[in-house]
């Protein structure tokens, strides 16, 4: 008997030992975690008690619960249940934080709202095996959970994704299907890119052209910016557009994911789809506009000065009644979205049509106006004075500081941080989300291996992100967002590839306590919420797995490729003769000398002796292009 006891004890000092080196593996990482010793085992009847205001999480709960476990759920109003959540008052939290404790008695939750709640039972969740995410019963599965008690609270308060539904468009089921995935990842506000110059995407009662004409395109499929112009008379078969109860529908479904949905109307440019519905809006009225449906208009070669359109897509600021437009159409959404924000884009605006223009020149003397940048202001200016008489607050993207910034704007900083630090250096609210770090659309492996943009985005770089700049109060950095463009996303599954795992990295930034950064921790934490992530069905990218490759030219003219993990434990076994590499190929350890006649270089990854990830085909071209001279 002793002996059995001794044994006993014995591996539970080991599941202790191995629990509190492995650590949780909740995402984003709680502000403050103590582990304790030992495992609590869901009973064969599990209790759940919570105050009213918490019904709907109680609800889900009993539902997860009966279908992955298979066990008997009750929901009751004894503090003694299996799991018991408090509603309380306490300083300590934020309005989202909450206290989280798991030990012999079962699962205690304390929060003060409902938002709270809801992130405590996410964090359950991810204490949890895997399975408890399956919508089938799951046989011969330990429910446990860690002892544990957390204390998790926020570091920002917008914690965001922006989902461009204009380029290509998404169901209201798709767009709910985004908001369940970031609800398991305490993001909290969803920025929805309704209108650019490929789609108008929600219904303005008042101006029923807006989707009659600007919801729908020829349909096209290929690279963006080489898409064939459209004929004049080509049927418009791609396209579809939110009725105003369908915004009604996914306002309510994301009050219950605790998201604040923030529409975006991208004025004054960006306005192709609306021009196309009502050209006399433009500085070119007789111009015979369409929807772009991907075709390139635009010279971009100016990026960082000065941009030129050979199709003005710009509203006129100059006319009266491009204002009247705007009211209605800021008042119509005013009724719909409750968050407080209304974005209304102000990015890559190309001025040179504005500069020929008669009308737009007497404005200017009129208002003195110095330039054209000046120009856009008095448009921002104009425009925020409209979201006021609306009870709304404007918020643009970090173009709007040009000619001046309106008094009482936000700034979305996009193009780097300079913008969001100037912003707030004149006490304005701000959005971090950079192109540089937090842009989902970028490529995130091997450029070779993904359908290659114009840039590429690992996430070790979104994850070492830092949203507040050096010499900038924390207090007017709003928080941290990812954007996802769908220029080349046609479908939701390519969404979920581009937003996951680097959703993950976004959410952690903006959460967790700066001091808390660690990037082995976390990616051992990503890869095993893979596993979450396949039992969800959810798309998502392995692209961690993927050597960084780099070559370099030296003075003799002499071609080195290298390579290096994002993530540790990752062995590269590659080929030079067109050969299939297997863990019996050359192992990288030392830089690679390509020959003059090679054409490809074919690498493969293996972690614990098993092949991970994709095979990398990447062709001398691709070598050589890439290839840094060194001396």
């Amino acid at each position: 008997m002793q002996l059995r006891k001794f044994g006993f004890i014995l591996l539970a000092t080991i599941a202790s030992l191995q629990l509190n080196a492995q650590q949780i593996k909740v995402i984003p990482e709680p502000t403050e975690v103590k582990m304790g010793n030992g495992l609590y085992q869901l009973p064969g009847q599990i209790s759940i008690s919570m105050p009213s205001s918490f019904e709907a999480i109680g609800k889900e709960m009993s539902t997860r619960f009966k279908t992955a476990t298979g066990k008997a759920v009750s929901l009751t109003n004894q503090k003694n249940a299996t799991i018991h959540f408090d509603q309380v008052q306490d300083k300590t939290l934020s309005k989202e934080g909450y206290h989280l404790t798991v030990n012999e008695k079962g699962i205690q939750v304390k929060a003060q709202t409902y938002a709270g709640a809801l992130y405590a039972w996410q964090s359950i969740l991810q204490l949890l095996p895997p399975a408890i995410f399956s919508n089938q019963t799951q046989q011969k599965i330990s429910w446990t959970l860690p002892f544990v008690k957390i204390t998790d609270t926020p570091r920002f308060e917008w914690r965001g994704f922006m989902m461009d539904v204009s380029r290509h468009f998404f169901t209201v089921a798709e767009v709910k299907k985004m908001m369940d995935e970031m609800t398991m990842y305490k993001l909290n506000r969803l920025h929805f890119h309704l209108t650019d110059d490929q789609g108008w995407r929600v219904e303005i009662k008042a101006l029923p052209k807006l989707t009659q004409v600007g919801a729908w395109r020829p349909n096209r499929i290929g690279k963006w910016h080489n898409i064939t112009k459209p004929a004049t008379e080509e049927p418009k078969t791609y396209g579809g557009f939110y009725t105003q109860e369908d915004i009604k529908e996914l306002v309510a479904y994301a009050k219950t994911k605790n998201i604040e949905i923030m529409p975006e109307i991208d004025v004054p440019g960006h306005s192709m789809a609306f021009l196309a519905a009502y050209p006399q809006l433009s500085t070119t009225p007789n111009y015979p506009y369409q929807v772009n449906a991907g075709e390139e208009f635009i010279d971009w070669s100016g990026m960082n000065g000065h941009i030129t359109a050979r199709i003005d897509n710009n509203l006129d600021p100059s006319k009266k009644e491009v204002y009247e437009y705007l009211d209605i159409i800021f008042g119509e959404l005013a009724t719909l979205f409750p968050f407080e924000y209304i974005h209304m884009g102000g990015d890559e605006t190309a001025k040179n049509n504005w500069a020929k223009s008669a009308d737009i020149k007497a404005l200017m003397q009129k208002e003195n106006l110095k330039n054209q940048e000046e120009v856009q202001s008095y448009f921002v200016r104009k425009v925020e004075k409209i979201m006021q008489s609306k009870g709304k607050k404007l918020m643009g993207w970090d173009e709007i500081l040009e000619g001046g910034l309106a008094p009482d704007a936000a700034v979305m900083s996009w193009r780097g941080v300079k913008g969001g630090a100037e912003a707030a250096k004149q006490k304005h609210p701000v959005v971090m989300s950079p192109s540089s770090h937090n842009y989902l659309d970028y490529y995130q492996g091997e450029a070779t291996a993904e359908g290659a943009v114009y840039a590429g985005l690992r996430m070790k770089k979104t994850y070492g992100f830092e949203p507040v700049p050096e010499g900038v109060e924390e207090k007017y950095i709003l928080g941290n967002q990812g954007n996802l463009w769908s220029e080349q996303l046609q479908n939701i599954r390519n969404v979920e590839y581009m937003a996951w795992p680097r959703l993950m990295a976004i959410a952690e930034v903006a959460w967790s306590p700066k001091t808390s950064k660690d990037w082995n921790r976390f990616t051992n934490k990503v890869e095993s919420h893979f596993a979450i992530l396949d039992t969800l069905k959810i798309k998502y990218a392995k692209s961690i797995y993927d050597p960084i490759v780099t070559t370099t030219l030296n003075t003799k003219g002499e071609l080195y490729a290298h390579m290096e993990g994002e993530i540790n434990g990752l062995d590269f076994y590659y080929s030079i003769d067109e050969s299939m590499p297997d863990n019996y190929s050359h192992h990288f350890n030392a830089p690679i000398l390509i020959p003059e006649d090679v054409t490809i270089l074919r690498v493969m990854s293996y972690q614990n002796g098993k092949p991970i990830g994709k095979l990398l085909n990447i062709p001398l071209a691709a070598l050589k292009q890439r290839a840094v001279k060194v001396l």
